[in-house]
């Protein structure tokens, strides 16, 4: 899939702006907070129905605007459509293809696309919560339909969560009970799915994770992804399970394969901790307290990496989550976006970066100077300065 044709209007910065695009690297090169970055997170957005950089989508109309469009003319396999997404800020966001309107979240059934930025170093280095999204939104990205198991899921657990803390202030009631027992029989049902689906996509991750860092890097580190579940007794929520607790648990955690499995693992599990759940008022086990455990040469990642193993882990991930897509989607290869990436790599890692993402049928990247993108990538350059669109 490529995208031939980005509108955009009241997006952050971009009164207005139109940016043809071409099969193969784009580039867009502009001084910081110029707007280049912008232009590349809002396909991202079309494809995720989220920013890398900010979790509110308020941030993303321009001042003064009631409401802002993203419009992507996309092709793949000789046909054309229009995607379109309306983000507003003080109604539900609205979207449409080829001018038919369908709900936001069915977008990413039409497009798709990978961006790593440098927040991404926040998956390797930051908390669970990072991880999840990022497992999360290339599940919904090879199956859209889970963008509704995951958002009821959601609701479950803040509705559960709402019924231990009046159990906890009030003191445990026999209705209380019953009805919690109703709301345990949903987190496990849609819960369960989850655990399955992450655990097979962290399975399916590991060999072209493995193979895109040996490109980028040029040598075998030996990467590994690893799931952490709490219902195997892994909390990764919990500061005072320490690396090693999480190290223990992986060696002796069993990821279950079938709905079954894990469904008889999370009762189990919420059975032991129920009285702790009650005491606090909170579910303590579920896949809202998941993680990945990312290991280099036998040793975790975090804690262990340097600033630049962990880089090149973080940007492996994404160049293997793509490789995943193009493999499985009927929509061709993702339009891979690569943003203020080559800035952090030394000479030899730009190279090898260069050649490893060559074959895919579009790459968009960002650089705030011209000579630190190999020029095999500089064919088509376009300039931009203060949200606009300069020369091409």
């Amino acid at each position: 899939m490529i995208v031939k044709h980005l509108s955009l209007g009241d997006y952050r910065n971009y009164a207005a702006a139109d940016v043809p695009m071409q099969p193969g690297a784009n580039l867009f090169v502009g001084r910081n907070g110029q707007g280049k970055t912008n232009l590349v997170e809002s396909l991202g957005y079309l494809s995720t129905l989220g920013s890398h950089r900010v979790s509110s989508d308020q941030a993303l109309i321009r001042a003064g605007a009631d409401s802002a469009v993203i419009r992507a003319r996309l092709e793949h396999d000789g046909r054309e459509l229009l995607a379109e997404v309306q983000i507003n800020r003080s109604s539900a966001n609205r979207a449409q293809i080829n001018r038919s309107q369908i709900k936001p979240r069915e977008l990413p059934r039409y497009f798709s696309s990978v961006l790593f930025a440098p927040e991404d170093l926040g998956i390797v280095r930051g908390d669970p919560s990072a991880r999840r999204r990022f497992i999360d939104q290339l599940i919904v990205l090879r199956s859209p339909r889970m963008s509704g198991v995951l958002a009821d899921y959601d609701r479950v657990l803040r509705q559960r969560n709402t019924l231990l803390k009046s159990a906890r202030s009030t003191g445990l009631k026999e209705s209380q009970l019953t009805t919690l027992e109703i709301w345990d029989d949903k987190l496990v049902t849609l819960g369960s799915e989850i655990i399955v689906v992450r655990g097979a996509l962290v399975a399916a991750l590991g060999a072209p994770v493995a193979a895109a860092y040996s490109a980028v890097v040029g040598d075998d580190h030996r990467p590994t992804l690893s799931p952490v579940l709490s219902v195997s007794g892994s909390d990764a929520e919990e500061p005072e399970s320490g690396v090693r607790g999480e190290q223990e648990a992986r060696a002796d955690a069993v990821v279950p394969t079938t709905a079954a499995q894990a469904a008889d693992a999370f009762r189990t599990a919420l059975a032991a901790r129920r009285r702790a759940e009650l005491d606090r008022g909170i579910t303590l086990v579920g896949p809202h307290r998941d993680d990945v455990a990312f290991g280099l040469n036998g040793l975790p990642v975090k804690g262990y990496a340097s600033h630049g193993e962990s880089w090149s882990f973080a940007l492996a991930l994404k160049l293997g989550a793509a490789e995943l897509l193009r493999a499985e989607s009927s929509l061709g290869d993702p339009v891979l976006i690569l943003d203020d990436v080559f800035a952090e790599l030394d000479q030899g890692r730009r190279r090898r970066l260069a050649e490893a993402i060559a074959g895919f049928e579009q790459v968009l990247i960002t650089a705030a100077v011209l000579d630190d993108v190999p020029e095999t990538l500089t064919a088509h350059t376009v300039h931009i300065h203060a949200g606009e669109v300069v020369d091409g």
